[in-house]
Parts: C-alpha cells; structure tokens; sequence
C-alpha cells in the first residue's frame, strides 16, 4: 500500500492493528508513526523499542499480557535492522488476538523484502511504503509548518530551503523552527545566513556510504563528483571518524547521543540520529585499525608524486576501511 491508500484508510476510522511503516522518506515515516499513535490512545502505556533496543521475547511478552483495567497495548520499534519474518509473524499474531493490541513497525532500512508479508491483510494488517518528495509534496509539507508557525514564506524561499537541504523534510521542518525566532518575511538571504549549509551535503552523503553496507563502486562514484582533492577527502573522512568514535563513546556510557555533550553545538536531529545509528554498528577495536588506516594513508599521500598515485593511495584506503567494516 502507499501513502495516498493509507492516508484514505486512516481517514475513514479505520486503523489496523498491524502496520509495518518503510520507504526513503524518514518524515512520512514519522509523522504517520506519530499518527498512529495518537489515534490508538496507547501513548501512556505504550512500548518503544528504539534500534538496538528491539528484544523479541520482551516484545511479545508485552503484546501477552492482559490489562484488568482495558489499557492499550502499543508496541513501537523503529530500527534499521531487519527482524525475522517468524517473529514479525508472532507479534502480528498477539496484535492480532487482542482488541487493546497494536503493533507499529517502522522500519528505515533498505531490505524490505522478506517482512512485508507478514502483515497479511487477514490479520487485519498493513505495509506501507513510502517514496522521496517531489518538490511541489516538499513545499505542501513545509507551507504547512510555516502556517502553523506564522512564518511569512513565499514559495521561493521554500523551495530555496528544501533544494539546501536536498529534499530533507525532516531537516526542513527542523530548520523552520530556527527560522521562527526572526522577525519579519523569510526569504532567501535569511535562508542562507541563519540555516546550516548543507551544500557539502553530497561530501555527508560519500562519508555515510562509505560506512555503511553502499557498493564500494558507488562510493567512488560519489567521490569523483565531489571535485575535491586527495587530501581533502582524507581530511573529511578523518574528522567524520573522529565525531563517529565520540558518538559510539558518549552512548556506550550514557545509552543515548546528545550533540551538545558531544560536539559542543547542536545539528539538525535527522543528522544526529544517522551519526549515531552508524556510530554504534561500529566495534570499538575497529576504530583503532581505521585511524591507523587513515594516518598511513595520509603519509603516503604526501610523499607520493604525481596525481594518479595519490589518488590511487585513497583507493587503497577505502578499499581498506569497507574490508574492516564487511
């Protein structure tokens, strides 16, 4: 199902005990998660199960349990990580069985496959995905939010704000709370002094790829679109490994990242989630070899000739780091 079917779904009352939420749009995620939530009335009681935090048997104990006095039985996981289809099956199943149970799956991976047919219509459930924005959905959502904010928006300055951030609704929506604090129309130059400049946004999006499961050919492709040079790179890929260690660090003593622990200021959330989700797959023993890695690579460099060789060095060095990661 997509977003307009289950928008129609929603719309007429009906909310099924099952839904499995996926898709390359982290805001429509969010916000129906949200939607859901509030309209099963389980946000007291409710169970959230956050990324590493997802333990089955806790899961489905949970959803076992009986209420004496008719509480809701919600059960929330978001993560990235995929859960066996048997246990998907077993806690649709409990959601199922019970009129106070739900069970809503919002999953921000990439290997959808396998899960969606666990949430067969039969058990009264559903799977919905959802797609990247077009710029005119874009600028519906954030027209929206500014309204509700007060902001004095033309369709330029929002369009303006959503190609900075490349179509992020989430950042966007983010940034349009900042963007409230200043008086008077908002437009492109306020834009540009006062949101964070993601215009090295595609250097953001080599780095993640090349720490998460991306192709190796891809992540080269991305690197040759940068138009930097070796050095730079190198320097950008020490500096997000750096901020990645400090992030693994604080939440394995504190449990949860805070940025302004961390780095001292605070970036958009949707940032600080993604370092911290990639943060915490990393074993700390690797981060040693990847810092070895990285300073022999950066010796190398300087005393390499010509451009082909040094470019040839960085190579190696990814070539290097995606082994370390598998």
């Amino acid at each position: 199902m997509y977003k307009r079917e289950f928008d129609q779904l929603l719309s007429s009352g009906d909310m099924p005990k099952s839904v499995m939420l996926y898709g390359d749009n982290d805001y429509y995620i969010d916000t129906t998660a949200e939607r859901l939530i509030a309209m099963s009335g389980g946000r007291e009681s409710m169970l959230k199960l956050y990324y590493d935090e997802y333990d089955f048997v806790n899961a489905k104990n949970y959803l076992g349990q009986s209420s004496l006095f008719g509480d809701i039985n919600l059960l929330y996981v978001k993560s990235d990580k995929k859960i066996p289809k048997k246990e998907l099956t077993q806690l649709v199943d409990l959601a199922f069985r019970n009129q106070n149970n739900f069970f809503i799956y919002a999953y921000t991976g990439s290997d959808f496959k396998t899960m969606t047919s666990a949430f067969s219509k039969k058990m009264n459930a559903e799977h919905v995905r959802f797609f990247p924005p077009s710029l005119g959905e874009a600028v519906a959502v954030v027209q929206q939010q500014a309204r509700q904010l007060g902001l004095q928006m033309d369709r330029y300055a929002m369009e303006h704000l959503l190609v900075a951030l490349n179509l992020n609704l989430s950042m966007a929506v983010n940034e349009l709370q900042k963007l409230a604090i200043l008086e008077g129309p908002i437009g492109a130059k306020e834009i540009d002094e006062h949101i964070f400049s993601l215009a090295p946004m595609a250097m953001e999006t080599f780095l993640f790829s090349l720490f998460s499961r991306k192709p190796l050919t891809e992540v080269i492709s991305q690197m040759h679109q940068l138009g930097e040079d070796e050095f730079a790179v190198l320097r950008a890929i020490q500096y997000f490994v750096s901020q990645l260690f400090l992030y693994h660090t604080y939440i394995k003593l504190h449990g949860a990242p805070d940025a302004k622990a961390i780095l001292g200021y605070n970036p958009p959330r949707q940032l600080v989630e993604q370092h911290a989700r990639l943060a915490v797959k990393i074993p700390l023993h690797l981060f040693e070899k990847i810092f070895d890695t990285l300073a022999e690579g950066e010796l190398a460099i300087k005393a390499a000739g010509g451009l082909s060789q040094k470019e040839t060095i960085l190579f190696g060095i990814l070539i290097k780091i995606k082994s370390f990661l598998g």
